[in-house]
């Protein structure tokens, strides 16, 4: 509701949910193009991942392939995508949590 009980001006209310669409679409397309590193082993296993959570590339260290040992290896790999998603799910809510937060502020809407 509006304060003093007047009726939100749906022009405004539409001007302003367009405007937050358009920064939403802009926030998102910075997200894909943006890319984060995870790694694990000291370094020794190292993957990319865009902002929105597309993995891009794994480098891994001749020195971490044992062929005795695969299992260190593949935990390694799991290990360093998960600390990339991480550091992608950060940059989302760093780019995209102040465009969500502004959808509490528009009156009228109930949110």
């Amino acid at each position: 509701m509006i304060p003093g009980g007047g009726q939100p001006n749906m022009q405004q209310l539409l001007q302003q949910a367009q405007k937050m669409q358009q920064d939403l679409a802009r926030a998102q397309e910075e997200l894909a193009q943006t890319e984060v590193e995870g790694q694990a082993g000291g370094g020794l296993v190292k993957a990319t991942v865009t902002g929105s959570g597309e993995l891009r590339a794994l480098v891994i260290d001749p020195k971490a392939v044992d062929p005795e040992d695969t299992e260190t290896l593949a935990d390694l790999v799991v290990a360093a995508v998960q600390a990339a998603n991480e550091n992608a799910q950060q940059l989302q809510q760093t780019k995209l949590g102040p465009l969500a937060q502004g959808l509490g502020g528009m009156p009228g809407l109930g949110f």
